[in-house]
């Protein structure tokens, strides 16, 4: 009749070249897995490995071939920290890491994310703050300590400094990396519709950097960790970290594992949170 395929296609409201194979036209459908175990395989998995690890650790704490004094059983640690929480021994060293390590990391992230965006966007800010960030951040957190304590004296400023410092520089870094990192034509297209720089960060940067930002959170929290602990080795009379050097010196191995589970449990707590945030914040990408 005269009329091409093409435009038989396009008065149907469809896209797809006349010529294309069919399967080439179908849009593919992700199948999510049916079952309680396949939905919680990994949740599952990882329960088992840890109960496995548990439970030949006490075999291994239970035989005596090992003295107490170098390892003790989880048992042994699990009665140790009931003992402490009863006490209230734990609160007094919780309260002192806790308050270190949030306004520490706070800190951090309050003042590491504006200036990542600032001198990821702007290249002239970025050669000005280039050379202190990668001095500080290869730097060794520790060999800085005596320093900050001379400064800052041994209380609780010194150490919050001891943490934002440990803190900060995975934040930045891996901000600025996120603005590198955005798509051009978008930026192109924002500003052919003469949108100002705040309006271009505030709408397209931040929105393209939230994973960046959050791998920096995760990054951080581990780092600050660090700094709480290697903080309280100097200087102070209660905390996490001061629990776990009194303990070893005095040969206290079950306080020492308390100390220890505690600040791996709570770095998995953070991360577990912020993993969490980054996969909610994430769906609008293409997997």
């Amino acid at each position: 009749m005269g009329i091409s395929n093409a435009s038989i296609n396009s008065e149907r409201g469809c896209d797809t070249p006349a010529n294309a194979h069919p399967a080439e036209s179908r849009v593919s459908v992700e199948i999510h897995p049916s079952g309680f175990y396949a939905r919680n395989e990994r949740m599952i998995l990882g329960a088992v490995a840890v109960v496995l690890f548990l439970t030949i650790w006490e075999a291994i704490g239970r035989s005596g071939k090992i003295s107490p004094v170098f390892l003790s059983s989880p048992c042994s640690i699990a009665l140790t920290a009931l003992k402490m929480i009863r006490s209230g021994e734990i609160f007094k060293h919780l309260s002192a890491s806790g308050k270190e390590f949030f306004l520490g990391f706070f800190l951090a992230v309050f003042l590491a994310v504006p200036l990542g965006l600032l001198a990821g966007w702007y290249r002239r800010l970025n050669y000005i703050f280039d050379p202190f960030i990668s001095m500080f951040y290869v730097t060794p957190r520790i060999a800085l300590l005596p320093l900050i304590m001379l400064w800052l004296g041994i209380g609780l400023i010194s150490k919050v400094m001891v943490v934002f410092l440990g803190a900060f520089f995975p934040i930045c870094i891996n901000v600025i990396a996120g603005v590198r990192t955005v798509d051009r034509d978008h930026l192109l297209l924002a500003k052919s519709f003469r949108s100002n720089d705040f309006h271009i960060l505030r709408t397209i940067i931040v929105p393209s950097c939230l994973p960046f930002i959050l791998s920096g959170l995760r990054l951080a929290v581990g780092r600050a960790l660090v700094g709480v602990f290697v903080c309280e080795l100097y200087g102070a009379s209660a905390g996490i970290g001061f629990l776990i050097s009194i303990s070893g010196m005095t040969f206290q191995t079950d306080k020492v594992f308390v100390g220890i589970a505690i600040m791996a449990a709570f770095g998995i707590l953070c991360n577990g949170i912020i993993s969490r945030a980054e996969r909610k914040m994430d769906k609008w990408r293409p997997q």
